[in-house]
């Protein structure tokens, strides 16, 4: 739904025009994680971010240093969906900031896409977890309306989902990485695809045929041609 359609229903006087927003109130955040946050609440992903500094809808605020938003073009044709913040980005507020993110910088640059033209960074979640473990259910399923309403808003034709925990925490499917990497998926009319996480390719380094890293780079070069194909070769 575009952000005009979004603003569309909220006008039901006909001809007259909608009352003016007014401002953020962040104590109206629904602070119970089973109540949820409407689509169309925001129509910023500065607001987003003032809200999420703020949300105790789980127990992971009472962790945070920084909720982690997002980084690259907010326009962006394609969207990359992580994990969880790690120490790194809960210290700076970005996303994909340490050791993983520098590689996969260096993996959309091996095809010419970057996060200043075509991408956009976030993840499934927006405050680090303890000891950096895995997200559960109810913290994913708290966040879940902030990342949904960063998709409404970057609005990208593909998006990628790096690792189990993303593909989970976005559609629902629950196998394994390594038997859904590379596929594409539809959801909600845009074309997702499953990828492994860059900290997994910092486990296993080997570039043998048939390894993550050559396996990535397979699913890297795909996503490029889907992209030539949907928005037109755009390289320099």
């Amino acid at each position: 739904m575009s952000n005009d359609q979004q603003l569309s229903l909220f006008n039901l006087s006909g001809s007259n025009p909608p009352a003016p927003r007014t401002a953020f109130d962040p104590n109206q955040i629904p602070q119970s994680a089973t109540v949820p946050i409407p689509t169309g609440t925001y129509q910023t992903i500065e607001e987003i971010a003032n809200h999420c500094n703020q949300c105790q809808r789980c127990e992971l605020g009472q962790y945070r240093t920084h909720a982690v938003i997002g980084r690259g073009n907010p326009q962006a044709p394609i969207m990359i969906i992580g994990e969880a913040p790690g120490q790194n980005e809960d210290e700076q507020g970005l996303p994909f900031v340490g050791k993983s993110g520098q590689l996969l910088d260096k993996i959309l640059a091996s095809v010419q896409l970057s996060t200043e033209r075509e991408v956009y960074i976030s993840n499934a979640i927006r405050c680090r977890p303890p000891n950096n473990r895995t997200p559960v259910v109810t913290e994913l399923e708290a966040c879940k309306p902030y990342l949904l309403e960063q998709i409404l808003l970057v609005n990208p034709k593909i998006i990628l989902l790096t690792g189990a925990t993303a593909v989970k925490s976005l559609i629902g499917d629950k196998r394994g990485i390594t038997k859904i990497r590379g596929e594409w998926m539809e959801w909600n009319e845009r074309l997702c695809m499953p990828i492994f996480h860059p900290a997994y390719l910092l486990r296993n380094p080997s570039r043998e045929q048939g390894k993550p890293k050559w396996l990535m780079w397979q699913d890297i070069q795909a996503v490029r041609r889907k992209y030539d194909e949907l928005i037109g070769d755009q390289r320099e």
